[in-house]
């Protein structure tokens, strides 16, 4: 069954987001593990750094499973996955926010969370 051209737009808004949503919590999950794009460890809040029973590289690996797995669910679920990137997003950029640290990048993240939601929105017609 062929999509009425109205519904065009809608299809290809989600499906890039959802490659955008795939593509981008893996690269940047796996980079938790090789630091080439940045340090990660800057970006981690000092309070909850000297909270944890371990190193912050250590803390940043585990991100990165956590994320790798984020982008998977989008790519098999994405209305699930959707929802679990916005709402990572969302923790991120408050943690960032709660030490006034990297505000520039805790904007960014929530502007990607709202973007991570309405894709998981839009699943439920494009899918």
């Amino acid at each position: 069954m062929e999509t009425p051209i109205t519904q065009q737009p809608v299809m290809q808004t989600f499906r890039l987001l959802k490659f955008t949503f795939v593509i981008v919590p893996i690269v940047a999950g796996a980079d938790k593990f090789t630091n080439l794009l940045t340090n990660w460890e800057q970006y981690l809040n000092p309070s909850i750094a000297g909270l944890l029973p371990f190193p912050a590289s250590t803390f940043m690996m585990i991100v990165g499973i956590i994320e790798i797995i984020a982008g998977i669910i989008v790519l098999k679920k994405a209305e699930i996955g959707g929802y679990i990137v916005a709402a990572w997003l969302t923790s991120i950029a408050l943690t960032l926010l709660a030490g006034f640290n990297y505000v520039d990048v805790a904007v960014r993240d929530l502007v990607m969370a709202i973007s991570a939601f309405s894709m998981a929105r839009l699943s439920r017609v494009a899918a």
